[in-house]
C-alpha cells in the first residue's frame, strides 16, 4: 500500500494543531481570570480572591507549559512537511510569526517568572502589573496568529514576485476587515472556554460539599461572564459568516450543504450530505428565504451552490457541515447553562438545584469542543487551498517527503503526546480534585531554580500528602 505524504502530513498537522489549540484557548482566558482575581484581592482584601488566584495559577502554569511544547512542534512542521508553503509565503508569514515571538513570548516570559515566583519578592502592585502583562502577552500572541491565519483565509495586501508571495500593504495584511472579525471571535471563544471550566469546577465542589466560598465565586463570576459574552459571540459569529459568504463561496456552500444556486435560499438545519449524488439525505430544512436571511441578511439574495464551483475546488462537504453545527450547538449549550444558572442564582436556588450543578459540571468541555469544531470548519472548509485562491495544499507540501517518513513522525508524535499529556491531564485533575488551600498560599515555595513548583509538588496532589501537612 502506498503511503501518501500529503494525506499523512495533513493528518499530522491536524493532530498537532488540535492538541495545541486547546491550550491557548484555555490559557488566554485563564490569564485574564488570574489578573482579575489578583485585582479584586488588591481592591477588596477578600481572602477568597487570593485563594482562587493561588489555586488557578497552578493550573495555568501546567497548561501554559504544555501549550508551549505543542507550539514548538507546530512551528517545526512548517520546515519539515510544508517547505514549499514556507518558501512561497515566508516574506509574509515569517515576519508575522516573528512579531508574535517578539511582542508576545518576550512579554510573557519576562513577567511569567514574577507571577510564578515573585509573590513575596515584589510589591503587590508590581505583582498585579506582572499578571496584567502576562494576560496582555497572551492577547498579543493570539493577535499575530490570527493575523497570519486570516491572511491565509483571505489573502490581501500582497503581490507575486518570482513565484513568491510578498507583502505590498502591511496594514491590510495585519488589520484587514476579515481579521477584525475573526480575532474577536477567537478571543471570545477563549474567554468562554475558561468560563465554562471555572463554572464546572465550582459546580463540582458544590456537588461534593467542599470549598463552598470559592465555588460560589467561580460559579458567579463564570456564569456572569458567559451570560454576557455568549450573545456577543453569536453576533460576531454572524459577522464571520458574512465574510465567508463574500470571500469563500465554496466554504459557505459546504457549510450549508447547498448543492444548487438558490434565490432566495432555504436553510438546511440538519441532514446527511451525499456528496456523490449531490443531495441531502434525511434533511430538516427551513424554507426560503431563511437561507438568504441568515447568510446575507436579505430576503431575496442569491446564494451560491456547489454546482457553480469547479469540482476540484470543493472542500470535503460533510466535515465543515457537521463541524459548524457542533460549534453552534456548543454555543447554545453554554448560553443555556449561563442564563439558567444566573436565573437560579438570583432566586437563591443555585446551590440546592443539584441536577443543574451536574449539568454545569458536565458542560465543562463545551468550550473546547466549540473551539475545535470552529477551527475544523475554518480550516477544512478552506480546502483545497492552504492560501485561499493562491496556493493549493497539494502544492505546498515538501516535494522530497516520503510517506514512511511522515508516518514515522506521526506515530512518534502520537506516542509522545499520549505519554506527556496523559500525565499532564492527570496532574491537572489532581490539582482540581484537591481544590484551593485554606491558607491561600502555595503548597511549596517556588524558586528561580524550580519555577514549576508554583504548580505544587506532585505528592501534594494526593489526599495522603495533604493529610500529612
Amino acid at each position: 500500500m502506498d503511503l501518501d505524504p500529503l494525506i499523512l502530513s495533513r493528518i499530522q498537522f491536524g493532530f498537532t494543531i488540535s492538541w495545541h489549540i486547546i491550550f491557548p484557548a484555555f490559557t488566554i482566558g485563564l490569564a485574564a481570570w488570574l489578573a482579575t482575581m489578583e485585582g479584586m484581592w488588591l481592591a477588596s482584601g477578600n481572602p477568597v480572591y487570593r485563594r482562587l488566584f493561588d489555586f488557578w495559577i497552578k493550573i495555568f502554569a501546567v497548561s501554559f507549559g504544555m501549550g508551549v511544547v505543542t507550539g514548538i512542534v507546530m512551528a517545526f512542521q512548517f520546515g519539515t512537511n510544508w517547505s514549499v508553503l514556507a518558501e512561497k509565503t515566508g516574506p509574509i508569514q515569517g515576519p508575522l510569526l516573528g512579531y508574535e515571538t517578539f511582542t508576545a513570548f518576550l512579554l510573557e516570559a519576562t513577567f511569567l517568572g514574577i507571577m510564578l515566583v515573585g509573590r513575596d519578592r515584589v510589591s503587590p502592585r508590581l505583582y498585579f502589573f506582572a499578571c496584567c502583562m502576562v494576560s496582555l502577552g497572551t492577547l498579543f500572541s493570539s493577535f499575530w496568529i490570527m493575523a497570519n491565519n486570516s491572511w491565509m483565509q483571505v489573502p490581501v495586501g500582497h503581490q507575486i514576485v518570482d513565484g513568491k508571495i510578498v507583502p505590498s500593504d502591511w496594514g491590510a495584511i495585519i488589520a484587514g476587515p476579515v481579521f477584525l472579525v475573526r480575532w474577536p471571535h477567537m478571543l471570545l471563544a477563549a474567554f468562554l472556554t475558561t468560563s465554562m471550566c471555572v463554572i464546572a469546577t465550582g459546580a463540582w465542589y458544590l456537588l461534593r460539599g467542599i470549598h463552598r466560598s470559592e465555588a460560589r465565586g467561580m460559579m458567579h463570576w463564570g456564569m456572569g461572564l458567559a451570560a454576557v459574552l455568549i450573545p456577543v459571540q453569536l453576533f460576531i459569529g454572524h459577522l464571520n459568516g458574512k465574510y465567508v459568504v463574500h470571500h469563500q463561496p465554496s466554504k459557505i456552500a459546504a457549510i450549508e450543504a447547498r448543492w444548487h444556486d438558490e434565490q432566495p435560499a432555504s436553510e438546511v438545519l440538519l441532514a446527511w450530505p451525499d456528496e456523490e449524488n449531490r443531495r441531502n439525505l434525511f434533511a430538516i430544512t427551513l424554507p426560503p428565504p431563511f437561507g438568504s436571511l441568515i447568510d446575507s441578511d436579505s430576503l431575496s439574495a442569491a446564494e451560491v451552490g456547489l454546482d457553480s464551483i469547479p469540482r476540484e475546488d470543493w472542500p470535503p462537504v460533510a466535515i465543515p457541515f457537521f463541524a459548524f453545527r457542533i460549534m453552534v450547538g456548543m454555543g447554545l449549550l453554554m448560553l443555556a447553562v449561563s442564563w439558567f444558572g444566573n436565573w437560579l442564582r438570583f432566586r437563591g436556588r443555585l446551590e440546592t438545584t443539584r441536577w443543574f450543578l451536574w449539568c454545569a459540571f458536565l458542560a465543562f468541555p463545551s468550550g473546547f469542543i466549540a473551539v475545535l469544531s470552529g477551527w475544523v470548519t475554518a480550516e477544512v472548509g478552506r480546502q483545497p487551498w492552504v492560501v485561499f485562491g493562491l496556493l493549493r495544499t497539494g502544492n505546498a507540501v515538501t516535494p522530497t517527503l516520503t510517506g514512511p517518513q511522515v508516518l514515522a513522525t506521526l506515530l512518534g508524535y502520537v506516542v509522545v503526546y499520549a505519554f506527556i499529556y496523559a500525565f499532564g491531564a492527570l496532574y491537572i485533575y489532581r490539582l482540581l480534585y484537591e481544590g484551593p488551600t485554606e491558607a491561600g498560599v502555595r503548597h511549596a515555595p517556588a524558586t528561580g531554580n524550580r519555577p514549576m513548583m508554583a504548580a505544587g509538588p506532585a505528592e501534594t496532589a494526593t489526599g495522603t500528602a495533604a493529610a500529612a501537612e
